[in-house]
């Protein structure tokens, strides 16, 4: 995948660049907000990361432009400015995740493969397929190898957010702010004990478990 970073904190950029690179992407670095329109106006990256606070022209700015001439390429946004009003702004101005400063390096890749696929699925499905598991978007009808599975309404988010993102690590911080619309780490132990309780519905009267641990990373969920 091809990638533009947009930062002109030079430290910053180049862990960026490195981190994106090691796992596999093409990646294309500038410092400028102008010479990273212009980049970002060939249209050959799959996804932007862009800071907020550039020379010559900021985040804001370059979003704008982009989507003013029907530019659809995912952005992530960075800032140190980590508010709910920035937040807010930034994704109203055309930007698609936001992620505060500092953050897990982990974190910014699990973001930016999650916009990719995003990016690349032309039509809604309606039923999510994991292996034998199965969740109908229409019904919120859960099944697994023919059973169905009650679900609570946060279980059933939970679970449709690890199957959207199937086979990639989702971390703590994404699922706090996409399942519990967590913008801060509330220090409690909420996500382990619904992942607890999703993981005794899901996989517990099965041989071949599909939701996994990742250690220190997050959790996926992925066919055997």
């Amino acid at each position: 995948m091809q990638i533009l970073v947009i930062e002109d904190d030079s430290e910053m950029r180049d862990y960026l660049i490195t981190g994106l690179s090691q796992a596999g992407h093409e990646v294309v670095g500038c410092a400028d907000g102008g010479e990273g329109l212009a980049l970002a106006l060939e249209g050959r990256f799959e996804v932007l990361v862009l800071d907020r606070m550039l020379p010559t022209l900021d985040g804001l700015a370059i979003l704008r432009e982009l989507r003013s001439q029907g530019h659809t390429v995912p952005v992530l946004m960075l800032s140190a400015l980590g508010d709910v009003d920035h937040r807010v702004e930034g994704l109203r101005d055309g930007a698609d995740d936001y992620l505060a400063k500092p953050f897990s390096l982990v974190e910014l890749k699990a973001r930016v493969d999650a916009l990719a696929r995003r990016q690349a699925r032309p039509v809604e499905t309606l039923v999510l397929q994991v292996g034998d598991l199965s969740l109908d978007l229409i019904s919120h009808r859960a099944r697994r190898a023919e059973q169905d599975i009650e679900l609570w309404p946060v279980e059933y988010r939970l679970l449709e957010y690890l199957m959207r993102n199937a086979g990639q690590v989702v971390t703590r911080g994404m699922l706090l702010e996409n399942v519990w619309n967590l913008s801060f780490d509330p220090q409690t132990n909420v996500v382990e004990v619904h992942m607890s309780r999703l993981r005794g519905k899901v996989d517990k009267e099965f041989e071949n478990k599909l939701i996994h641990t990742v250690r220190g990373e997050g959790y996926v969920i992925r066919a055997p």
